[in-house]
């Protein structure tokens, strides 16, 4: 979506997750459509009031907040809001041709649609306003999607949101999938108190709002009490109750980040984690040192700052209406970083010295590398044309560039030179010492690598004080994600912090421990004062047996209609659905984890893992026949998809099916050749089919690789046809990788005792 109002995204897969894109269907070009006086789907909705009402007030206010890009959010397409050229422009893509026409005053688009086939559609509102405008669609059923081809506003030339390979027409990731429909990803930041209303029954959306754009009830709430208590002649400037909340950066968070919705109805002064649950520093979102990797808007990375530590808020540097920069250049950050320390700041937070000079910045004054941004705030694009600065103000570290891959500011600029040149360059200004500053991003690259040695590390950051709330958190998700070590005392003492961040990373964390260790590691979570913590710590109890509870009982049920409410808040969304169905599943209801399962695929029904996880419903309750259907429906989606060939061979090994699993399992080895473990189940699938030696030779040519697992099987199956030559080269391939397995070095000795008394 664009950059100035961005929605979070719903987790779990496929990282895309915020280009907004369209569904097609049948050609809306008819000449019984026409563009409505006003929005159809406004509606004022209880407390809330027309946002024309505001301004009549507020000239000023309303005057400022229109030349922001939150007030063109959205809008009805019409000659005034469509920025892209419609005069029978055309644009191609990977063989896709569309063409944007107008006519009548009304606008189209004719392009690729979901059966792959050429259709005409009616854009009926612009989304975003610049770097980038999108286009959107009312294919009926309620349902408002956008085009994946948006107009470059600076360049002003069409192009293409994707990436990879597009998508097969009419499947989740192309532009006609559910996973871009506007009611369900995107409908939350947009427009003013926007409510999907999505009809469970039909899968149909009677969405409304109280204004097509970001107005003042967005950030300010329902103004009705306002309005009336000004009428009555109740409101005067001594009086500091206006009917209305107290903005805080809640209100900028609830769209400026990467979080789930947990509950609808968000308003100014509500607790941001009771609403959404933001997502924590993980390897794909964020790079090891906590900058801004994917898509994450910007509440994780300022959440890691000193600033926000230290009571900054967005205010503090965006003008309230019209959200542009208080000031300009530099003159932004001495606000704060003067050389006489700002009153509000306490001595632990000092943020006085003199930065905007030569000897701090290191580049002539006024230029592109003093700019404090340019090297603290660098900038990352997304949607191929919308660069957004990080904002957890990081130091640039070079060093940790050139050996854990981490973006920084001096090479971004300096684009012909290295980081090792970047890092010599430091330690010509400021000495060597710069390279032991502490940092977290050893701790979590190694975490992400499975490297044991960097659990202590992330132990000590989710015992520092010192560290942000979300680091604390991460860390803690981070260490139990390794696996290896017992971390069940770790995530008891992380539950009881005081930071709810760091009580939500110890929930995650809980659902990689053995399940019978979960109640005592986090059951005091079940009661937590945040309802995002309370959910979690439900999902990872799930499987906990009813009695163990004890006096938990009722926290664990207050938190399970948490959970529930969730669930319902999300009920077009087919990846929590199917969530739902496992813990469901976890509580033994198999009826109603059933029912969970099949509305997945009945939402997404091109959405592969939503089949996969019915399939293993199936295959867990003991229904082979419906989990091999299952798979092969799937395939038959995406034959191109290892794991569902891995799955679907494994059903079929259920079915005594042994053949058809063979043939399954070479063609998952064929689709992904890195992954061990489709080899070697694919080598014993073909020793159970009395096919030793095939095996044997698939696992030779695999066992250069250097992989245990192949190795060993390998040595497995040579002693098992008695080719003790070849039994010896593995064994000691395989105490290559195991130095300190006295069994293998006993077994080499005894095959060369073999061989030899031959």
């Amino acid at each position: 979506m664009a950059a100035s109002v961005r929605s979070a995204a719903v987790r779990g897969v496929a990282l895309l997750l915020f280009l907004l894109l369209a569904f097609v269907g049948n050609s809306l070009a008819s000449d019984s459509f026409s563009t409505p006086a006003a929005d159809p789907r406004i509606s004022i909705h209880e407390g809330f009031v027309d946002e024309s009402t505001c301004s009549s007030c507020h000239a000023d206010q309303a005057a400022a907040f229109s030349k922001s890009h939150h007030a063109k959010a959205m809008a009805l397409a019409a000659d005034d809001t469509v920025r892209g050229d419609f005069d029978n422009a055309r644009f191609e893509h990977d063989g896709v041709v569309t063409t944007f026409t107008r006519r009548d005053g009304r606008f189209f688009v004719n392009t690729e649609g979901a059966d792959g086939g050429q259709a005409e559609f009616e854009v009926k509102y612009t989304f975003a306003y610049e770097p980038l405008q999108q286009y959107l669609v009312d294919i009926g059923g309620g349902q408002l999607q956008a085009l994946d081809i948006a107009w470059d506003t600076a360049r002003r030339q069409w192009f293409w949101l994707g990436d990879d390979a597009p998508s097969k027409p009419g499947s989740t990731n192309h532009w006609t999938g559910p996973f871009y429909r506007w009611n369900r990803t995107c409908i939350d930041c947009h427009s003013t108190d926007p409510q999907a209303k999505f009809q469970p029954s039909t899968n149909k959306y009677k969405s409304t709002y109280v204004a097509t754009s970001i107005g003042c009830q967005s950030c300010h709430g329902p103004g009705a009490r306002h309005v009336a208590s000004a009428r009555s002649g109740d409101i005067s400037s001594s009086m500091p109750d206006t009917g209305l909340p107290k903005v805080d950066a809640g209100i900028c968070f609830a769209c400026h980040a990467r979080r789930t919705r947990l509950l609808g109805g968000y308003q100014p002064g509500k607790p941001f984690l009771d609403y959404f649950s933001p997502a924590l520093l993980r390897q794909d979102l964020y790079f090891p040192d906590g900058q801004i990797r994917d898509e994450v808007f910007e509440y994780g990375s300022f959440q890691q700052s000193k600033m926000a530590r230290a009571g900054v808020t967005c205010l503090d540097c965006h003008r309230v209406h019209d959200a542009g920069l208080k000031a300009e250049g530099n003159a932004l950050c001495t606000q704060c970083h003067a050389e006489i320390k700002p009153e509000r700041f306490v001595d632990d937070q000092d943020p006085s010295g003199l930065f905007d000079t030569p000897a701090h910045t290191r580049h002539q004054a006024g230029s592109t590398g003093a700019q404090c941004v340019n090297c603290h705030m660098p900038e990352r694009t997304y949607m191929k044309v919308d660069p957004r600065r990080d904002h957890s103000f990081v130091i640039p570290r070079p060093d940790l560039s050139a050996s854990l891959g981490t973006p920084n500011a001096c090479t971004t600029c300096h684009t012909g030179r290295t980081d090792d040149w970047a890092a010599e360059t430091m330690d010509g200004w400021y000495g060597t010492q710069w390279r032991e500053r502490p940092s977290s991003a050893h701790a979590f690259a190694g975490a992400a690598n499975g490297d044991q040695a960097a659990m202590e590390a992330l132990r000590a950051l989710v015992s520092d004080q010192n560290q942000a709330g979300i680091v604390r958190g991460s860390a803690i998700a981070a260490m139990s994600a390794t696996g290896g070590v017992d971390f069940t005392t770790d995530i008891r003492t992380a539950a009881a912090d005081g930071d709810p961040l760091v009580r939500l990373g110890a929930a995650e964390a809980a659902g990689n421990i053995p399940p019978e260790q979960r109640l005592e590691a986090i059951g005091n979570l079940l009661g937590d004062e945040t309802r995002a913590v309370r959910v979690a710590a439900a999902n990872a109890l799930a499987g906990t047996p009813p009695h163990l509870f004890g006096d938990q009982q009722g926290n664990f049920e207050a938190a399970v209609a948490d959970l529930r409410a969730y669930v319902e808040t999300n009920a077009d969304v087919a990846e929590t659905q199917s969530n739902y169905g496992f813990f469901l599943f976890a509580r033994q209801r198999t009826a109603e984890a059933e029912a969970a399962f099949k509305r997945a695929t009945s939402l997404d029904p091109t959405l592969e893992a939503m089949r996969i996880n019915l399939a293993e419903f199936y295959r867990a309750t003991g229904r082979n026949d419906e989990s091999e259907q299952t798979y092969a429906e799937a395939i038959r989606m995406a034959p191109e998809r290892a794991d569902l060939r891995y799955g679907h061979a494994l059903s079929l090994v259920r079915k005594q099916a042994l053949t058809d699993a063979i043939m399954e399992l070479d063609e998952a080895v064929r689709l992904d050749p890195q992954n061990s473990r489709y080899k070697t189940t694919f080598a014993v699938a073909l020793d159970s089919a009395g096919r030793t030696e095939e095996a044997l030779d698939r696992l030779d040519g695999w066992a250069a690789g250097g992989d245990a697992d192949i190795i060993g099987l390998a040595l497995q199956y040579s002693l098992k046809l008695r080719r003790l030559p070849e039994a010896l080269r593995y064994a000691e391939a395989l105490a290559r990788l195991r130095p300190e397995d006295r069994e293998i070095l006993g077994l080499i000795e005894q095959l060369k005792q073999a061989i030899n008394g031959k």
